[in-house]
C-alpha cells in the first residue's frame, strides 16, 4: 500500500491503476474538483460532502469521484480524470466503483448532473449506464458563480442535465 493510501480503505487494483476511498484532506485535491466545475462558489459548497474515491497510479492520484447520499439515492457530484489519462479507462473503473460502493449501502438510484452542452460527458454517463431524466435551465450562470463566456463543444454553458441509474434491479 502506497504512503499516500494511509487512512484509506480497501483498495480496487485495476491494471496498474488502483481506485480506493479516499479519507484525507480533500484542499490538494482541489484542482481536481476545478477540472469537473467552473465555480469555486460550488465547489466550496461540496468539496467536504460525502464519500470521495480517487484513482491513483504510481503514487500520483490521477482522478477522483464524489458520492453524496440523500436517502436512499445517492449523487455523483463531482468526477475528473486528468487530461493525460482521459480515455484510458480511468473514469469507467471511478464509476464502477461508486456504482459498487452505492449497492452496499442499499441505495436504489445513482443520480449525476452535466452541463447540457458537454456532449462528451453526456456519451459517458449514458455509455455508464445513466438515462436522461431532466434538464435544468439556466442553472450555470452568474449568481452561482460561473462565468458567462464559457463554450463547450461550441454550445455556451446554460443548462444542466440530469441523468440516473436504477440500482434496485427494477428497469
Amino acid at each position: 500500500m502506497s504512503q499516500s493510501m494511509s487512512g484509506a480503505a480497501e483498495g480496487i487494483a485495476i491494471m496498474e491503476m488502483l481506485v480506493y476511498r479516499y479519507d484525507l484532506d480533500r484542499q490538494p485535491l482541489r484542482p481536481l474538483f476545478r477540472e469537473a466545475d467552473d465555480s469555486e462558489q460550488q465547489i466550496d459548497t461540496y468539496l467536504e460532502l460525502g464519500t470521495l474515491f480517487v484513482a491513483e497510479d504510481e503514487g500520483e492520484i490521477i482522478g477522483h469521484l464524489q458520492l453524496i447520499p440523500d436517502n436512499d439515492t445517492a449523487e455523483l457530484k463531482s468526477m475528473a480524470v486528468v487530461e493525460s489519462r482521459r480515455g484510458a479507462g480511468v473514469g469507467r473503473a471511478l464509476v464502477r466503483a461508486a456504482l459498487e460502493h452505492c449497492r452496499q449501502n442499499a441505495a436504489k438510484c445513482l443520480l449525476v448532473a452535466t452541463a447540457a452542452a458537454d456532449t462528451g460527458n453526456l456519451r459517458f454517463y449514458q455509455r455508464q449506464g445513466f438515462r436522461m431524466l431532466s434538464v435544468e435551465r439556466d442553472a450555470f450562470v452568474a449568481s452561482t458563480g460561473y462565468p458567462s463566456e464559457i463554450i463547450i463543444d461550441g454550445i455556451p454553458l446554460r443548462d444542466r442535465v440530469w441523468l440516473g441509474q436504477d440500482l434496485s434491479g427494477e428497469s
